[in-house]
């Protein structure tokens, strides 16, 4: 319409000068569809784009089967959770154990970018960081709050992804359970006498610790062990708390089962993230992947403490002995860790660093732990 106005002028004669100034008018205003044209075409690309970058599909491969109590479960939950709370944005597909890679061989595929995540936990990765097994459980350590303080407000956190960082992984801690039970045996543990020469699962430090006292320890994932127990390939073993334990039937073949969790008082899950794939997301969606872990880490907690009073009833059901540790086997298991935790801190700087952090904290947290709980 501007452009017919300007010849229509031009026809009839109007001054050069007007002519100049409407055509100068209607060159810029050419130009501002021109440009406001360009600047749409960027903002609907860089929208496609965002999306694109928003929409997570990954593959977690985990330690534990979907179906065990508590540890399992809380993989399934944590998927579902997340979803919901990144509105679809992140998907994480659970795969049962040896699905995509054999249990105890995730730390290397998600490592490598060959699985995306891994369901798990620190102390599985012993032989290769044994710093990490700090960040799962610590025998004669902290209870579930301590732990968590420590954690999150004392530079445990820091340590871990630190360490991760240089496998080209991170971590996210994702679930917590209460103390667990520290064996099942077959017949009735008298003495620190009766456990030399036991051939027993046993898992993390208090492996160390059982080792010191004479016991020949080995590392099985979960559903090896059973098998094991019933085969006599080992003589004794212990998992995890009772409403776990139950589920894999080891009260059939043991029927002594002891307390307390000497070596785990409170433990801990990991989400294993390849850092690739951590790194490309957007801040937005770490904070949901960490938010919704931080959920299923009170929600594991709370599953934990509320179903070990029918577990232990049920277990009495069925013809099993509950034991309590005397003190004086404790005090020597205790004594085998202050040796333990010397020898392998003297070995590995990483060790001795995250051992120092949690001491550090330990040491001033009595304070407050000696006045403000109940004995």
């Amino acid at each position: 319409i501007l452009f017919l106005f300007i010849l229509v002028l031009i026809n009839f004669g109007e001054l050069n000068q007007m002519k100049n100034i409407l055509i100068q008018i209607f060159i810029a205003f050419i130009a501002t569809l021109f440009l406001v044209s360009c600047d749409n075409s960027k903002e609907s690309n860089s929208s496609d784009s965002s999306t694109k970058s928003e929409t997570v599909r990954w593959k977690m491969a985990s330690t534990f089967p979907g179906n065990l109590n508590i540890i399992g479960e809380g993989g399934i939950n944590f998927t579902k959770r997340l979803e919901t709370v990144s509105g679809g944005n992140i998907k994480v597909k659970f795969f049962e154990p040896g699905a995509l890679v054999p249990p105890l061989e995730i730390f290397d595929a998600v490592s490598t970018g060959a699985v995306d995540a891994g369901w798990s936990t620190a102390g599985y990765w012993a032989g290769k960081i044994p710093a990490v097994q700090f960040f799962t459980a610590i025998p004669f350590g902290p209870n579930a709050t301590e732990f968590l303080a420590w954690y999150h407000e004392g530079g445990g956190k820091e340590l871990w992804e630190e360490i991760y960082a240089r496998h080209n992984l991170h971590p996210v801690q994702c679930v917590m359970i209460s103390p667990e039970s520290s064996g099942w045996f077959r017949e009735e543990i008298n003495s620190v006498e009766d456990l030399k020469g036991l051939k027993m699962r046993f898992f993390g430090l208090g492996a160390k610790v059982m080792d010191k006292v004479g016991v020949s320890t080995q590392l099985l994932a979960g559903g090896d062990i059973y098998p094991a127990l019933e085969l006599g390939t080992i003589d004794a073993t212990e998992f995890a708390m009772p409403s776990i334990d139950i589920d894999l039937g080891f009260y059939q073949i043991a029927k002594h089962n002891y307390f307390p969790g000497w070596h785990q008082p409170a433990s801990a899950l990991e989400l294993l993230i390849n850092l690739d794939k951590w790194n490309a997301l957007s801040e937005t969606q770490k904070a949901q992947i960490e938010a919704t872990c931080s959920e299923s880490v009170v929600k594991g907690l709370a599953m934990a403490e509320s179903r070990q009073p029918e577990a232990l009833k049920k277990l009495q059901e069925k013809g099993v002995t509950l034991h309590r540790w005397p003190d004086e086997t404790l005090e020597v298991l205790r004594n085998a860790w202050n040796e333990v935790v010397k020898e392998e801190a003297a070995k590995d700087e990483d060790f001795a660093k995250v051992w120092a952090s949690l001491s550090s904290f330990r040491e001033s947290y009595k304070v407050w732990k000696d006045l403000g709980f109940v004995d």
